[in-house]
């Protein structure tokens, strides 16, 4: 009895401790996850803990377990427009990159580990996908606003690209278990199968769980508990089957966060909550796993993996995957040092061990250490890479998690809401019926200091009243903008990257030319400058996008749902341009020089 007692008493202490380590690692900019991997490692039996955990098939089940929860969250927070937005070149990424990236990682671990060509690609698909964990939470936690189609992408290949990785480990490890070293077209059928199973069971599950929620009346904290038990339970029906269930379960948390049901914001705190419970717990447990000592002759190697993975192999792959897709070399420079490993490779490492592999020891060593510095060099160097790479946006002035959902009315096309009024807002100071509030939206009741008050009494909006809105869902994001505190960019010119002036996307261009005394063609004259903005990129405008009119540029400001709803003009957009697009341009400039020199010598040789 005194031994549970103490079992208790340490696992709460343990996770109480990981948290306030992961709070006092963001004020000196420390990748959080690589925080509680390192607290599991002194944990471990070589650390002060002493803690003995060697049992691969329970850290095997544990980590799927863990997995399965942080995508279904990942799912959850990604919107349908950014889905839209991003689900061909994510996907791209997804299998084209991760095959890419994992033979060209092949040729380097076969030249640094003295092994057979099959275990060297075994250990490349092992260390190939990002990580969800390490995506979603990086980028949230560190307060990074990037540009939206950059950001969208990013976080959809980390939830969709771990099928792909799983598939070619399995298949790896198969060949190697059973002493082949060329695969055949079962494997490849295996992959349609799982591949297809993953999606059917992912988008039909999620759609018969929002059914049940919907249809069930339950006590309000049931229905978090609901949403995450039906998540997983169509995970491991989708694993029994022998599909995707990782696919599986990010498409049903996609499918429950875009559409209307009972409890949705209940259902997303819980959500969030228990996501980051897993990844406390599953970097605790990976740490706990690992024994450093054993790690030590795998050092040299796996640094030269890690090399040739961040600075050649990843890139080779983002630049081959999104070559269809319309992406600045910026943004492609950022997606590919974005490309964090975590808890996925770790993860995939176990399956050699459970399968016994002559060289399962080798695997996971190279992979710990991969992710080791993974996290450390990308983590860390985040906001540096998103500033040096000008994708880097003013943070959002407001959110739906400013938002306090009231009332589930998921058979309406409104919704009741409630807001803190921040001090600062556009709100503050002005009289409720006075607010520019989208049609059919209107203000119920404000309560001040314990008081109800009326909105035609004409008393102004101060900080912290509470107010409560009835709306349409579809223009919610107005409210939010409207209540929230107006939020100012840690660096200057980030703001500055969106323009010197507010533009109308419905001016002509012929005003704006006329105004600012710039050069632009007479047929562009007559057109609306959201219209010329789209159509000279060719494709769905997102914030940061930019073109150019004359010796200036256009920029766009925000969109909303594919509509540009605020442009800048930028006056001198030397000033701002990152240090990847100067260098972009002179290479540019370089290379036309050399091609109009040769082209010279041609003529004058002939």
């Amino acid at each position: 009895m005194e031994a549970i007692h103490q079992i208790i008493f340490a696992g709460a202490l343990i996770v109480l401790a990981s948290i306030l380590a992961g709070r006092l690692s963001t004020r000196f900019g420390a990748p959080v996850l690589l925080v509680f991997l390192v607290l599991g490692m002194l944990l471990g039996d070589e650390g002060p803990g002493q803690v003995q955990f060697s049992d691969a098939r329970a850290a095997y089940f544990m980590g799927s377990v863990a997995l399965a929860v942080i995508l279904f969250d990942g799912g959850l927070r990604t919107t349908r427009d950014n889905m839209r937005l991003a689900w061909a070149p994510a996907t791209s990424l997804a299998t084209v990159g991760v095959l890419a990236t994992t033979m060209l990682t092949a040729v380097a671990v076969w030249f640094a580990v003295d092994l057979e060509p099959l275990e060297a690609f075994l250990i490349a698909s092992v260390v190939a996908s990002t990580d969800a964990a390490a995506v979603f939470m990086l980028m949230h936690l560190r307060g990074l606003d990037v540009n939206r189609r950059v950001g969208a992408t990013l976080e959809v290949e980390s939830g969709i690209n771990d099928p792909m990785a799983i598939f070619l480990t399995l298949g790896a490890t198969l060949l190697l278990d059973a002493d082949r070293r060329y695969p055949d077209l079962m494997l490849l059928a295996t992959f349609i199968w799982e591949m297809g199973i993953g999606l059917l069971a992912g988008w039909a599950g999620g759609h018969a769980l929002v059914w049940l929620i919907n249809r069930l009346q339950l006590a309000a904290g049931l229905y978090p508990i609901l949403a995450v038990a039906g998540a997983v339970v169509i995970f491991g029906a989708t694993l029994l089957v022998h599909g995707s269930g990782f696919l599986a379960i990010f498409l049903v948390g996609y499918v429950l966060g875009n559409r209307r049901h009972r409890g949705n914001q209940l259902i997303m705190r819980f959500s969030d909550a228990l996501g980051w419970l897993s990844q406390i717990a599953l970097f605790l447990m990976l740490g706990l796993f690992v024994t450093p000592s054993t790690l030590l002759p795998y050092v040299a190697p796996a640094l030269i993996v890690s090399a040739v993975l961040l600075l050649v192999a990843r890139p080779a792959a983002v630049w081959l995957s999104l070559w269809p897709f319309r992406f600045r070399t910026s943004e492609k420079l950022f997606i590919a040092w974005v490309g964090l490993r975590g808890a996925v490779p770790i993860y995939l490492a176990m399956i050699p061990l459970l399968h016994e592999l002559p060289h399962a020891h080798t695997v996971f060593s190279v992979a710990f250490v991969v992710v080791i510095v993974s996290l450390v060099l990308q983590g860390w160097t985040l906001p540096l890479a998103a500033r040096l790479t000008g994708v880097e946006l003013p943070p959002e002035t407001a959110s739906a998690d400013d938002r306090l959902d009231l009332d589930p009315l998921h058979r309406q096309s409104r919704e009741l809401v409630g807001y803190r009024v921040a001090a600062g807002s556009a709100a503050v100071g002005h009289v409720p019926v006075e607010l520019h509030l989208p049609a059919d939206a209107a203000v119920v009741t404000v309560l001040r200091d314990d008081r109800v008050l009326r909105p035609e009494a004409g008393e102004p909006l101060a900080p912290d009243d509470l107010v409560l809105a009835l709306a349409r869902t579809e223009t919610l994001y107005r409210l939010d903008r409207l209540f929230a505190a107006q939020v100012r960019p840690l660096h200057e010119a980030v703001e500055l990257t969106l323009g010197d002036f507010p533009v109308d996307p419905a001016t002509a261009i012929g005003t704006i030319v006329d105004f600012y005394g710039l050069p632009a063609s007479v047929a562009d004259r007559a057109l609306r400058a959201d219209a010329y903005v789209t159509d000279h990129l060719g494709r769905e405008a997102v914030a940061g996008d930019a073109v150019p009119l004359g010796a200036a540029e256009l920029v766009v400001r925000e969109t909303v749902r594919g509509r540009i709803e605020r442009l800048g003009l930028r006056l001198d957009p030397e000033t701002v341009r990152s240090p990847a697009s100067r260098l972009g341009r002179r290479l540019r400039a370089l290379r036309a020089g050399l091609a109009f020199r040769l082209k010279r010598r041609r003529q004058s040789s002939t």
